[in-house]
């Protein structure tokens, strides 16, 4: 019948207006637009959702129309050499991955990245890049794994990963990098969440070691310089067997690889075999030994290898708990995790435990404290200290000097203390004061005394005298002993006998 005929034929819309439905089936697929969820993929391309796999696809650049909903984009293993500014028709805001690897690349854009502000990986390993230029990822705030391995880059400019404040993984090994902009790790505001850094396998030949040391823990501990032909020094073995001691990744993993050229060997050899080795004959520094006098303040740190603690104490010698941030007495827990000790006391000298709980390990960290029992002097105290010794040491020096050879030497003195002195020489004086001259005396006379004292000359001191001094008449009593002196000496002074005249 009529109605078996139309549903034969394939019309619709009712007796007296047949239309084919398989044509227009065909009309509607042709006019769907390339792209959309049913769309296809790029020519020579593998899709899956929102993968697309353009590998080993022999391009020489990027294909295109890309659908706007990629995620992922695969286009490695191709001769894509030139990554241009509009190798993408548009804003590609789903986009979080891109793969370039092996591809001969030699050149990317500045600009190259503008449309892809969410990218997350990004990997441009095993290519023909020499130079990193300025601001070349600076449009990828949101970048987290860099891969550049594997390239000819000799030159990186400190400006190439400004505002790549997400970074947590550099890779820039297998290239010949001399010299890598330090600077952007020293205070970690340049890239503070980077967590591993590969600098392998390049022509390094000497490393700034006392800023690495300065790094953190976790930041050592993905630091990888192996394969670079480093010279031999001890800060450098120092550095080596520090990483080694606090079981570094970098340094257990790579232990062979880590390697020094000497002068006097014709080959590399490993560096933690410079231990007592001729020339350098290097030794082990102490690890966190902290030395302080009595009264200072010191703090000390809790350099951990781990990321994202959840808890953190540290433990005295005592044995006492150090918990809350803060704290009453002498210890006190910082906001960083350092501990903190003020005044410090003979009886705070030991061995602090910090303990440390990862999202998956543990870490307990020592430090020994050595504390001096006396106060450090300021450099200007220590100075005028110095002075005053100098001052000290040299006046006691002029005062011997006087002593032994400006003191006049009294003979009279200098015999035994039971030999009464010998008498003056006869004078005038003695003439008219004694009836008995001294020249008859019977003690013999001295050296000294045998001058006339009528005698034109000096007397002691080099003071001139004009007569001798007279002989006091003898007295009975108490004070029949004593005998007046020559004026200048001390006895005339303080002696209560007059001066005869």
């Amino acid at each position: 019948d009529a109605r078996g005929q139309s549903v034969a034929t394939g019309s619709v819309g009712g007796p007296g207006a047949p239309l084919p439905l398989l044509p227009l089936l065909l009309a509607l697929a042709l006019l769907a637009p390339r792209g959309s969820a049913g769309g296809s993929c790029p020519p020579r391309c593998v899709c899956a959702s929102n993968i697309l796999s353009c590998s080993q696809a022999v391009l020489s650049s990027v294909p295109a129309p890309l659908p706007r909903f990629t995620a992922v984009l695969d286009l490695s293993h191709n001769n894509v050499s030139r990554l241009r500014a509009d190798w993408a028709p548009g804003r590609l805001a789903h986009l979080h991955a891109l793969l370039l690897s092996h591809n001969g690349l030699s050149f990317v854009s500045t600009e190259a990245f503008a449309h892809v502000p969410h990218l997350r990986h990004l990997d441009l390993s095993s290519n023909r890049l020499r130079a990193l230029e300025e601001n070349l990822f600076s449009d990828l705030a949101e970048l987290e794994v860099l891969l550049l391995y594997n390239n000819e880059i000799s030159a990186v400019d400190r400006t190439a990963f400004d505002n790549l404040s997400r970074l947590r993984k550099l890779y820039l090994g297998q290239n010949r990098i001399a010299r890598f902009p330090l600077e952007l790790l020293r205070d970690g505001s340049r890239l503070p969440q980077l967590a591993l850094l590969d600098l392998s396998a390049n022509r390094l030949r000497s490393l700034p070691v006392g800023e690495l040391q300065a790094l953190p823990a976790w930041l050592r501990d993905r630091l990888y310089l192996h394969g670079n032909p480093l010279a031999c020094d001890c800060p450098l073995f120092q550095l080596v067997a520090r990483g080694r001691r606090r079981r570094l990744s970098a340094v257990v993993d790579f232990q062979e690889e880590l390697r020094c050229s000497l002068p006097t060997a014709p080959a590399p050899v490993g560096i933690l075999a410079l231990a007592g080795r001729q020339p350098l004959n290097c030794s082990e520094a102490r690890e966190a030994v902290l030395e302080a006098h009595l009264g200072d303040t010191v703090t000390l740190s809790c350099d951990t290898r781990l990321r994202g603690v959840r808890s953190q104490h540290w433990v005295t010698p005592g044995g006492e708990r150090v918990l809350e941030e803060g704290g009453n007495g002498s210890a006190a827990l910082l906001a960083n995790g350092s501990l903190q000790l003020r005044a410090l006391r003979p009886e705070d000298a030991g061995t602090y435990a910090c303990w440390v709980a990862g999202p998956l390990l543990n870490e307990t960290l020592y430090v020994e404290l050595l504390v001096h029992n006396f106060t450090l002097h300021g450099p200007h105290d220590t100075l005028n200290t110095a002075y005053t010794t100098l001052v000290g040491c040299i006046l006691s020096v002029v005062l011997v000097l006087i002593y032994l050879y400006l003191t006049p030497c009294r003979c009279c003195c200098c015999r035994g203390a039971d030999k009464p002195p010998a008498p003056r020489d006869d004078s005038i004086n003695s003439s008219v004061l004694s009836a008995t001259p001294n020249h008859a005396a019977a003690v013999p006379r001295e050296p000294c005394r045998s001058r006339s004292a009528s005698a034109t000359g000096s007397g002691q001191n080099g003071r001139f005298k004009v007569g001798g001094t007279p002989q006091p008449p003898p007295r009975h009593g108490p004070k029949a002993q004593r005998k007046v002196s020559d004026p200048d000496s001390v006895s005339s002074v303080f002696s209560d006998t007059p001066i005869v005249v």
